[in-house]
């Protein structure tokens, strides 16, 4: 055996036994590239955070496995009139402490949630009053009509105010915190399964809830989740047995898995959208060897970066198909007039000529922020980029991080601490409105949760009118023209680089009847495992 094989296998061997311990056939062992860093829940607003605690924590609503919205701890709700809804709790629901789940938790959450140091403030305007009516009843009064309000519910989970009161956490974790809180390190929700120990970085254990209120449809009675960043370590769990789920799995692994005698990879098309995004906001920016002024202001230096981005080399040679090239910050399932709006062709000449009218014919110098361990193949499509755009004489430096470290420094705690980045989106809503407020809309980090995720402070005033008049119009037609005019807007001035939305790719052992839903939320209380 050579050097680098022998170092291989040590250094599987000593990821697995991290990951394995005697299990039975209802015992389920997860492996994922990345970590999960904080178990509280208004920490990071991320879709793999999301489903790992979507198994101990629950919104008042919840999704099927086809996105439809579903009661959850609210077992009904109507809107006696157009700006108040009114959601009836669900009766005899516990937290894994015993504690009873009230309509003051409700009222508890929603403020949270929207405290200084959450990253899941859009989930509820801060207008929106909450009322508790009784013990099962709570109002919520807007003060303008919103068809929409309880689309993104389903990952804001309720937390027990009696726990949080005596446990000092009653504010939320930031992202950039540098000293966990006794949410990041605990939980006490109300879900189906219970957290037995949790070691950052290292092991997470899942454990059935025996007094659960609901009717679990999986046999799982443990889940052992273990971070493996490594590809080729991670698959080779897989493919030995050492675990049964994984993900993702690699673009080049597909075929090795799919041929495998115990393994195969499930796949189907996700929502996410990947995208690139510019700081518009900032003077100067942070990271350029441009002084004194920013590049990215100038609407030739974002549309000459679009057009020096090949999207079809990148679908063809660095995720091999996998991906469908996007010329929305949306995916085509999500808004029906999509088809109307047609990608503009990759130009590297005309880029060239667009970045030396701007004043730069040599080109600039920036750094670009990417993770390393968030999507399938998220290094090595930046990597792409930073090719091609050294084509037009811009040098890329970039830093891949682990997604702990690239949120951290990149949201806004983390104080937007960037000049040139690629994110991924999954509108929580399932609506434009999503994207259109959050990523799109002018960031206000002192009066609104507006743009909280956007980066890098695109800002048009005509944008955000159009967007407001999206929330609160009714008829789908009407709706559906504001959202094109504003997506019209936005293209027009160059404000994002969207990519493509990825395929979804998880490796799973042939035991294991694994659900897929197209928001990439692995939801293992549906799941089945035999002997």
């Amino acid at each position: 055996m050579s050097v680098g094989r022998t170092l291989f296998a040590a250094t599987l061997a000593g990821t697995l036994a991290l990951a394995v311990s005697p299990a039975s056939s209802q015992t389920l062992r997860y492996a994922n590239q990345g970590d999960l860093k904080s178990l509280d829940p208004y920490t990071l607003n991320e879709s793999t955070t999301h489903a790992h605690l979507g198994h101990v924590y629950q919104g008042l609503t919840a999704r099927d496995k086809d996105l439809k919205i579903i009661p959850a701890l609210a077992e009904s709700w109507e809107t006696p009139e157009p700006t108040r809804w009114r959601f009836h709790l669900r009766k005899g629901v516990k937290f894994h402490n015993g504690d009873p789940f009230t309509a003051d938790d409700v009222v508890f959450s929603a403020d949270r949630v929207r405290k200084k140091g959450s990253n899941m403030q859009t989930r509820l305007a801060p207008d929106v009053k909450v009322v508790k009516v009784d013990d099962y009843t709570v109002d919520f009064v807007l003060p303008s009509p919103n068809p929409i309000l309880h689309n993104a519910w389903d990952v804001w989970y309720i937390m027990d105010k009696k726990w949080a009161e005596e446990n000092n956490v009653v504010d939320p974790t930031p992202v950039a915190a540098t000293t966990p809180s006794y949410a990041s390190l605990h939980e006490n929700g109300t879900g189906p399964f219970i957290i037995e120990s949790h070691q950052p970085g290292v092991k997470t254990v899942f454990k059935a809830n025996p007094n659960y209120w609901g009717k679990v449809e999986g046999n799982l009675k443990e889940i052992i989740f273990t971070p493996i960043s490594s590809d080729a370590t991670r698959v080779a769990a897989l493919l030995s047995g050492e675990v049964d789920v994984i993900e993702p799995v690699p673009i080049q692994d597909i075929s090795r898995v799919d041929s495998s005698p115990n393994a195969q990879v499930l796949k189907g098309p996700e929502l996410r959208t990947i995208f690139i995004g510019f700081d518009q906001m900032r003077d100067e920016l942070l990271y350029s060897n441009i002084k004194g002024k920013n590049p990215f202001k100038d609407i030739k230096v974002r549309e000459a970066f679009y057009k020096a981005i090949d999207i079809e080399l990148i679908k063809t040679r660095v995720m091999r198909g996998l991906a469908t090239p996007s010329a929305l910050m949306i995916a085509p399932e999500l808004f029906i007039l999509s088809k109307e709006f047609t990608r503009p062709k990759f130009d590297p000449d005309g880029a060239k000529k667009l970045l030396t009218e701007a004043g730069y014919p040599e080109g600039f110098e920036v750094t670009m922020d990417c993770p390393n361990d968030r999507y399938v193949n998220d290094a090595a499509i930046c990597q792409a980029v930073v090719g091609m755009l050294a084509r037009i004489g811009v040098k890329i430096n970039l830093l891949a991080q682990p997604k702990a470290q690239y949120f951290a420094k990149v949201l806004k705690q983390g104080g937007y601490q960037t000049s040139f980045y690629m994110l991924g989106w999954t509108p929580s809503t399932m609506d434009s409105h999503n994207v259109l407020f959050d990523i799109m809309g002018c960031r206000d980090d002192a009066k609104s949760s507006r743009g909280e995720a956007n980066l890098g402070g695109y800002c048009n005033k005509e944008f955000d009118a159009i967007t407001d008049k999206v929330l609160v119009e009714t008829d789908t037609a009407k709706r559906n023209q504001l959202i094109k005019q504003a997506y019209e807007i936005g293209n027009k001035d160059w404000s994002y680089i969207p990519l493509h939305q990825q395929a979804l790719a998880w490796g799973v052992s042939k035991k294991v009847n694994l659900p897929q839903r197209a928001d990439n939320l692995v939801m293992f209380h549906w799941a089945t495992k035999k002997e």
